[in-house]
């Protein structure tokens, strides 16, 4: 059997991503105060909705900076992976959040078409800069010090910060109407159009990070790709009961049997696991587990999945 990691990288690029959120996290968490009592001295929906999100924004940051913290134990008997999926959880739980956020953000907006209040443009419109300006902060830092493409939790939080950008930018927009027009309803108007882009990111995030706890395949890797490597090795005849998983962002995981000519001697099979490390590690996979069968002897623990993907495709491996 083979078996490879890459977790010093990994570890790196973990302290760099819970660094980077631990600032973001104050930045954020100091302005959302200013703009609750902007919002609310104002009578700013724009606004509220704005900090309403900032809110979310340190609560999504600082539940990732506890899952990065959780996610650093070590392994142990009882959890053999050690806590590495807590940072998945954290990112459904922030992309829940944005998903919560963005409706109530609606229903709040649709009552103000109703009964339009007077806003402070005036203050609105300096808070609402001040804010886009510290967003864009925030975001510059996300970016330049953390894995916001390849981590789930890091880009859920990137996410959030993003959906508050635009929800200043919104608020910056709804003040210059009303100061300029005396248009009122700019300002539920300019909430909803943020809501609706906060709702697609959070959809976005929850169904990633529900795909990696349901362990589906990694989208960042070409199964098809991975088989022919496999099935290409001289000295493997078939392959089956393929396994491909992410055991957390950036961290993806295979298993399969490879049935092999009984022929082979043990230098050769140890030659074939080595090669297969190599090319696999190239390939998006850093752990993996590779069982050699004679082919005297193959056998499959899932028949009526090798029944389907005879069904489906026309390869002689089995996945399941």
């Amino acid at each position: 059997m083979a078996h490879s990691h890459d977790g010093h990288q990994h570890n790196h690029t973990h302290g760099a991503n819970k660094k980077t959120l631990l600032i973001a996290f104050f930045i954020i968490t100091v302005y959302m105060i200013v703009e609750v009592i902007g919002g609310y001295l104002t009578n700013s929906l724009a606004l509220l909705s704005d900090a309403g999100h900032m809110l979310s924004d340190a609560i999504s940051l600082g539940v990732g900076v506890v899952a990065f913290s959780f996610s650093e134990r070590v392994a142990n008997y009882r959890n053999t992976f050690g806590y590495k999926r807590f940072e998945i959880l954290a990112a459904v739980f922030n992309g829940v959040a944005l998903i919560v956020i963005s409706i109530f953000i609606c229903i709040e907006a649709v009552k103000r078409f109703a009964y339009p209040p007077e806003v402070a443009s005036n203050g609105m419109l300096l808070i609402a800069i001040i804010g886009l300006l510290v967003n864009i902060l925030v975001a510059w830092i996300l970016m330049r010090g953390g894995d916001t493409h390849g981590n789930l939790n890091m880009r859920a939080a990137f996410l959030h910060v993003i959906g508050d950008m635009l929800g200043s930018v919104g608020a910056v927009l709804a003040a210059i109407l009303i100061m300029l027009f005396g248009w009122d309803w700019a300002d539920p108007l300019a909430s909803i159009i943020v809501a609706i882009l906060i709702l697609v990111s959070g959809w976005r995030v929850t169904k990633d990070s529900i795909h990696v706890l349901m362990e589906g395949t990694p989208s960042n890797v070409e199964i098809e790709k991975i088989i022919q490597v496999i099935e290409g090795t001289d000295g493997i005849l078939a392959i089956h009961d393929l396994h491909i998983w992410s055991i957390t962002s950036g961290e993806n995981a295979l298993s399969c049997h490879a049935v092999v000519n009984g022929s082979l001697t043990v230098q050769e099979s140890q030659g074939i696991l080595q090669h297969l490390e190599h090319e696999l590690l190239h390939m998006g996979i850093g752990h993996m587990t590779i069982q050699l069968e004679n082919d005297g002897h193959q056998h499959s623990d899932d028949i009526l999945c090798n029944l389907n993907m005879n069904q489906e495709k026309p390869h002689d491996h089995k996945l399941s």
